[in-house]
């Protein structure tokens, strides 16, 4: 897996919107003419997903990859965090928005509205629908989302942060306590199964917009902690630790599963157009969802949705066999395209320009590079970015160019901008004579091991591995491809690499990218640490002016191509195929992938 993290480093794509404006779905169908086919067909009119209109479920399966295996019903704890994993439990759980094809914000109605009542102090109010009610009938409420508060808010001694300074979470969630910092009181509402409630901000957040989206049922957590949801709105409400510790136990662990265990929907209601199937589950092979009877929105077009679990270089076969009837293969190659190509009509094939971007990071907790800005230099001119952009990625995607920012990408408008202001194209060529003074000026001595982790097997990481060892070990270094299956679970958080190569995949966020980079924070995995950078993240993530954004982004990029950071190589490009029997599957550029409107696929009959 290329990290494919959902809080990744791209900031820029819906920072467009006003503070008091929500972005919503754009309606477009097409009606059949007299004679044609009725099956349903969207019209794709923008990023959003398009009306159906009045639909029925029809009967039938789509089965689509996602390449790695289901974890768990609760897609926020660190042991199921990541695309792969929300790719099931977004058809699952319901929220008030996600994300369309070009990163924008969109608004899900159906499901509830949400709007800012004031902007200094920030007041943000949401209101559910009447008719949301989750799968075992239980309205989705004002509990639900006190729980999710509390899930980012209460430490394990029974404290909410009110500056950022508590630590030692009571829940295993991955924003930490992050929503606590920023709302220390707590959503309120009139009553526990209220269906408005408001967001007081102790500080605005540039991503106020996509901080509140979907929730777990608090009526199940109650139950296991042995109270009344009443009684743990309460409990959460008064910091009654004695409940809080039993919620978060279960919250922490009850909803992990046994590979091949569907979830008992006793504890594992759902609140979207999907459910799980009652022994759809076969451990390494699939899991099948089938359509959410008790779901009040537009209804999952088709009733079956099959989520494989097969490799990338496998899926063309799978597709042309139609084991598979949708692919999106991770890390495609010049074969990628052309083997679909092949294929003929009885696929569509769709190419598009991804908020996914390689990166090299390099290890500022151990190792030759940690103390050393001569060291990663030297070895930031001898990476071949450009050949390796010629060779792997510009094949796919003609467009494609070096990437020389993080929180900007080279399809976006702003980003020459963004680049002329803070990168002076040091890196942009191969300079061996320059690398080899620095890696002199360094101390480094010849022959000076150089590991390379990525996640295995890759072969596009591989031949990346292959020409930056082609070209580096004439500097001095011995650059030594180090990947491995378990990089992700062992060497990546462990520190165990002097540089590591992966992708983080982005959507429509201002503020993501302070995880990855700011000085302790959860996803700088490198132990990277720099004043300038946290000062500048700060300011940027506590206002919603465009013009600050604009300003701390040039300030963010500089310091960290002058500190060295690690190398930015390109972004990723998108391939998609689907069986041409198959409507409404449209190619996106978000971390959603593919999937991101599954319920609408639907089949000619």
């Amino acid at each position: 897996m290329k990290i494919r993290r959902l809080s990744a480093a791209v900031a820029v794509a819906a920072s467009g919107a006003l503070l008091f404006s929500a972005c919503t779905s754009p309606a477009g169908s097409n009606d059949p003419a007299e004679g044609e086919s009725t099956e349903t067909t969207a019209t794709a009119a923008g990023p959003c997903k398009a009306d159906l209109g009045d639909i029925e479920t029809a009967d039938g399966e789509v089965k689509v990859s996602v390449e790695d295996e289901f974890l768990g019903y609760n897609s926020n704890t660190p042991e199921t965090y990541s695309t792969y994993n929300s790719a099931v439990t977004e058809r699952l759980i319901g929220g008030f928005w996600y994300f369309g094809t070009d990163g924008a914000i969109c608004a899900d109605e159906e499901y509830g509205t949400y709007k800012a009542i004031s902007e200094d102090p920030l007041q943000v109010e949401y209101t559910l629908n009447d008719e949301a009610v989750w799968s075992d009938g239980t309205p989705i409420t004002y509990a639900d989302y006190l729980l999710d508060w509390a899930a980012q808010a209460i430490t394990k001694d029974g404290k909410v942060t009110k500056d950022g300074t508590e630590t030692n979470p009571l829940f295993n969630h991955i924003s930490g306590l992050t929503l606590g910092d920023y709302v220390p009181e707590g959503p309120q509402a009139d009553s526990p199964d209220a269906k408005t409630f408001t967001y007081d901000y102790e500080r605005v957040y540039a991503d106020w917009k996509i901080q509140i989206g979907g929730a777990f049922p608090a009526h199940v957590v109650a139950e296991q902690a042995g109270v009344s949801t009443e009684e743990l709105v309460t409990a959460i409400q008064d910091l009654d630790m004695d409940v809080l510790k039993k919620a978060a136990d279960f919250w922490n662990k009850g909803w992990l599963s046994q590979p091949g265990e569907v979830p008992d929907p006793k504890i594992a209601p759902v609140s979207g157009p999907y459910d799980f199937k009652a022994d759809g589950w076969e451990a390494g092979q699939y899991i099948t969802l089938e359509a959410n009877d008790a779901y009040w929105g537009t209804p999952a077009a088709t009733k079956e949705l099959t989520i494989r679990f097969v490799a990338a270089d496998a899926q063309i076969q799978a597709l042309a066999n139609g084991d598979l009837d949708v692919i999106q293969p991770n890390g495609p190659t010049v074969d990628t395209v052309q083997q679909l190509e092949q294929l003929g009509d009885a696929v569509k094939v769709d190419t598009n320009q991804n908020l996914t971007w390689e990166h090299l990071d390099f290890n500022f907790g151990d190792g030759i590079f940690s103390d050393s800005l001569e060291a990663r230099e030297a070895f930031a001119l001898c990476v071949p970015r450009q050949k390796i952009v010629d060779d792997l990625i510009a094949p796919i995607d003609p467009e494609a160019v070096v990437m020389n920012a993080r929180e900007v990408f080279p399809f976006q408008e702003n980003y020459e901008d963004v680049v002329s202001q803070s990168y002076d194209g040091r890196y942009d060529e191969v300079d061996l004579d320059a690398a080899k003074e620095k890696f002199a000026a360094a101390g480094l001595e010849d022959g000076v091991e150089v590991r390379i982790g990525y996640a295995a097997p890759n072969p596009r990481r591989a031949a990346e591995v292959e020409a930056i060892k082609s070209s580096c070990d004439q500097v001095g270094f011995d650059i030594v491809d180090n990947a491995a299956e378990d990089f992700f679970d062992k060497d990546l958080p462990n520190g165990d690499y002097e540089v590591a190569l992966f992708a983080w995949a982005g959507s429509g966020q201002i503020a993501s990218g302070q995880n990855i980079y700011a000085t302790d924070f959860p996803q700088n995995y490198g132990k990277y640490s720099d004043a300038t950078v946290d000062e500048a993240w700060d300011t940027l993530a506590s206002t919603t002016d465009e013009a600050v954004h604009a300003e701390q982004t040039v300030i963010i990029e500089k310091q960290l191509w002058d500190t060295l950071f690690g190398i930015p190589l390109f972004a990723h490009p998108g391939v998609i195929a689907n069986s041409s029997s198959l409507s409404n599957v449209f190619n996106t550029a978000a971390q959603s992938g593919v999937v991101w409107n599954a319920e609408q696929w639907s089949r000619a009959s």
